[in-house]
């Protein structure tokens, strides 16, 4: 079997993750190649002492990411650090010719997105992808399917979101996400928004505007030694945006929402969508029930379907057993590696997120905040 070679660049909880992953490569018996990690970098060093118990192929630890980029012996990477990194590093192991998997969302902001798009258009033969393992849930491998078959007809409706309750409470000390140096300006919806985006986007559902409301709800927490200091980035955003189907020509409301302050909510992810001639909707609260709604004989009536352990990439799971979170990322990497060996993806909706949909998010976040210092709807600018 195929091994590409990977150092990780961020040892936090994506990075413990990724290593699990590689660790379960086994689970995967149809794939040709796998994850083999063997290098590490991570500013402090007191993070280092799991992934060489958990991972014996480490053969590099550095504190300096220019070491790891400069180690011939790593082929691609997995870059997970703060937003306020994200140029700096993606563009340096872009440059030195590492295949990248990056974190969202790919930049801090709009000019760092673009730097990072400049440096992976100027570098042919590194592919460039990002992380967002929700696609891979089966049922929504099947919405991808029944959009790739045309089957919603005309769309009347999307619905998406991305939604936790892992700040409701305000004695949680602060983080680097609610500070606008590290995390940048779009608050929840640069931590969660690509992750709600990924779907529409590659269905070719592309915001023309948008009216955004952005709440700062806990304006300051517990810095940890004692102290309250400014909580400066958003909990939560609604977005309502006129949005173009580019197979059809027509235009429809699309609402995106991305909340860390979502009493009730655990950790969901949920999609719908209304068309003239079928409805889906999908949320992780019940990661095997798909609901689907079809218009026969002029009655309307929503079924519901246990869906199956059906994964774009086969696994040695039961199809009886519940999809998780942990299953989502191994089908994720499976995704990366397939397209990086193979030139494409398995299907449309089994590839990660590519350089150009962050790009779509990116504009769209930046006319949200002009949208919310408004008050007006602002169009999303195309390029």
């Amino acid at each position: 079997m195929k091994k590409i070679r990977f150092g990780i660049i961020g040892c936090g909880m994506m990075g413990r993750e990724f290593v699990s992953a590689a660790a379960r490569w086994c689970h995967l018996p149809g794939m040709q190649v796998r994850p083999e990690i063997v290098a590490i970098c991570n500013r402090s060093a007191g993070k280092f002492d799991w992934f060489t118990r958990s991972c014996p192929t480490i053969s590099q630890v550095t504190q300096d990411y220019r070491e790891l980029l400069a180690n011939d012996a790593v082929e691609a990477v997995y870059c997970a650090v703060p937003h306020h990194l994200h140029r700096e590093m993606y563009c340096a192991a872009i440059e030195a010719g590492k295949h990248l998997m990056g974190e969202k969302p790919f930049g801090i902001d709009q000019q760092a997105n673009d730097a990072i798009l400049a440096s992976a258009a100027g570098k042919s033969g590194v592919f460039v992808r990002c992380s967002s393992q929700w696609p891979f849930f089966p049922a929504v491998q099947r919405i991808g399917e029944m959009i790739e078959a045309d089957s919603f007809g005309r769309i009347l409706e999307v619905n998406a979101g991305f939604l936790h309750s892992s700040d409701l409470d305000p004695q949680k000390p602060i983080n680097w996400k609610r500070i606008i140096q590290f995390n940048g300006r779009y608050g929840c919806m640069g931590d969660l928004g690509l992750h709600v985006c990924c779907v529409p986007f590659r269905a070719g559902w592309i915001p023309r505007n948008v009216r955004a409301i952005l709440s700062n709800i806990i304006t300051e927490r517990p810095d940890g030694a004692g102290k309250k200091v400014p909580c400066e980035t958003y909990d939560n955003a609604t977005l309502l945006c006129e949005t173009l189907d580019t197979r059809s020509g027509e235009l429809f409301p699309m609402t995106l929402k991305t909340q860390r302050i979502a009493p009730g909510e655990g950790n969901t992810w949920y999609l719908e969508i209304k068309g003239t001639r079928a409805c889906a909707r999908f949320s992780t609260k019940d990661p095997k029930r798909l609901e689907l709604l079809f218009y026969t004989g002029g009655r309307q009536r929503w079924e519901t379907e246990d869906v199956a352990h059906d994964v774009a990439f086969a696994s040695i799971t039961g199809a009886i057993f519940e999809f998780g979170f942990s299953d989502a990322l191994l089908q994720m990497w499976a995704a990366f590696l397939y397209e990086l060996t193979e030139g494409k993806p398995l299907k449309r909706f089994a590839g990660c997120a590519t350089p150009q949909e962050t790009a779509i998010s990116h504009r769209l976040f930046t006319a949200a905040l002009e949208s919310q210092e408004t008050g007006q709807t602002v169009s999303v600018e195309a390029t």
